[in-house]
């Protein structure tokens, strides 16, 4: 992406109400969803700034890899441990067969062989391990924040199956999020089209839009795992190699 983007990154990322209320998202569908053993391992891949880092260490040993230089030593510092470097599809020096769980949150939409990575991410998943991922939803959405983003997709429901079938996982859960703010970021979206806007759309608000945002995409936390929502910005999954029972 855009060293712009990773330096609004670095400065929004713990008040941004699309960073906060995601966070508590996915803490909320790990701890439904995710069969931890005691001690788990977990690997975010594409750790950006580390803004995951404090989400995802409640549930186990964190280790993590970014390829972006800058980013890797800011998320280093609040890791408190070395981020590594190692690119997709390969991984290399990842070991096979040694995570719990790992997390790939909006990362796929930037790699050019999707299955290649899923099916290396898969080989070093433990058997009875799982891959919490989030990819962007609906090409028809593309617009000049997946320019900026350096996306190289967005799926659909059908096409992300495919893919982590493709790659030799299963599928466990499958849903859209971020719907309850879905038909403002469709209509900004298009809008953006048509007024050929060329700026990404991730500014933060002013602070009593971003309360209001936050609190509203927040309210799937309630929802996220229990339900498969209809439709929404973003697509969440969760797979498992296909011999865990």
């Amino acid at each position: 992406m855009e060293r712009a983007v990773f330096d609004r990154m670095a400065e929004h990322d713990q008040v941004h109400w699309w960073y906060t209320a995601r966070r508590r998202i996915l803490a909320e569908l790990i701890a439904r969803r995710v069969p931890l053993p005691a001690e788990p391992r977990i690997l975010e891949i594409g750790f950006g700034t580390g803004h995951n880092f404090a989400m995802l260490r409640r549930f186990g040993r964190l280790d993590a890899i970014e390829v972006d230089d800058p980013a890797r030593a800011l998320a280093s510092s609040r890791l408190g441990h070395a981020v590594g470097s190692a690119p997709l599809p390969d991984l290399p020096g990842i070991a096979e067969s040694t995570y719990d769980l790992m997390a790939l949150l909006d990362v796929l939409e930037h790699v050019d062989g999707d299955e290649a990575a899923l099916a290396s991410i898969a080989r070093r998943l433990k058997p009875t391990g799982r891959l919490l991922l989030t990819v962007p939803a609906y090409q028809w959405m593309w617009s000049a924040h997946d320019v900026a983003h350096h996306h190289k997709r967005r799926y659909s429901r059908a096409q992300l199956k495919r893919a982590i079938e493709a790659a030799g996982l299963r599928v466990e859960y499958l849903s859209f999020f971020n719907t309850v703010l879905f038909p403002l970021a469709a209509a900004v979206r298009l809008a953006g089209k048509l007024t050929g806007k060329t700026e990404s759309d991730d500014a933060l608000p002013p602070a009593p839009l971003n309360r209001l945002f936050d609190a509203l995409f927040g309210i799937e936390r309630h929802l996220v795992g229990r339900i498969s929502l209809p439709a929404g910005v973003s697509l969440v999954a969760i797979a498992s190699p296909r011999a865990t029972r």
